[in-house]
């Protein structure tokens, strides 16, 4: 079999046209399509790394804020266990002032109450005291007792002190007459001693009105306006009963 140039020549021929049309037509688009889809792919893996990397930052990001919001909450926590610290040493501190307060509170007031009951007894003992002496002494009472007490009171009425001569002066001014009570009738000897002694203490004559208090028991009372001189029993046992009364 011979070999036809002319045919062989013209099936290169087609099969140049035809790679020529398969790569016009076929070959391009494929490539461009392969192209695009790579390009796509590559497009779609660069997303997908970068919404990884976005979602790593994310994450980190996240476990970053999760550490510092437990450093707050400790740093958190701490505080507020510092606060309660020192708000519990100041309540115990309050407490315990407030417990001082009350126990010297305590303590004065039982000690005031101590006092009161000692004032009490010794109060109660001088009542009794002068209760038990005007016994005694309404017992031992008598014109006796009384004369031994008006031989005192001259001595006593010389020994006044200067203001309180100088009072009995001017009471007598102004009164003019001495009031002498005494428990028994008095005698005019001693009448006399009393009103000599009287005014050599005023240093003039001095009126004298004599009277009987048989509530005296024994001794005087000598009255000359407002001043008084008392030198009876019962002004001695009063006295007694009321520093009883007003002992502090």
């Amino acid at each position: 079999m011979a070999l036809d140039w002319t045919t062989f020549g013209l099936e290169i021929v087609n099969f140049l046209v035809l790679a020529w049309l398969l790569k016009r037509f076929l070959y391009r688009p494929v490539v461009d399509a392969v192209a695009r889809r790579r390009a796509e792919i590559e497009r779609s893996m660069s997303e997908a790394r970068a919404q990884r990397e976005q979602a790593e930052s994310l994450a980190t990001q996240y476990r970053n804020r999760l550490a510092d919001w437990e450093s707050e909450k400790e740093r958190g926590r701490a505080a507020l266990r510092g606060e309660i610290e020192a708000e519990r040493a100041r309540q115990v501190a309050a407490l315990g002032e407030a417990l001082d307060r009350e126990r010297l509170r305590r303590q004065a007031v039982e000690r005031h109450e101590a006092e009161e009951r000692a004032r009490e007894v010794e109060r109660m003992a001088l009542r009794q005291g002068a209760a038990f002496a005007g016994r005694m002494l309404a017992q031992l009472a008598g014109p006796d007792l009384e004369a031994r007490i008006l031989d005192l009171v001259p001595a006593e009425l010389s020994r006044l002190p200067d203001e309180r001569r100088a009072a009995l002066r001017a009471a007598a001014k102004d009164a003019g007459t001495a009031v002498v009570t005494s428990a028994y009738p008095l005698a005019e000897p001693q009448r006399s001693r009393i009103a000599g002694a009287l005014r050599s203490t005023n240093g003039g004559d001095v009126a004298c009105e004599f009277r009987r208090d048989e509530h005296l028991l024994a001794g005087l009372r000598i009255e000359v306006g407002p001043w008084v001189m008392r030198a009876s029993l019962q002004d001695e046992l009063a006295a007694f009963a009321e520093a009883g009364d007003g002992t502090a």
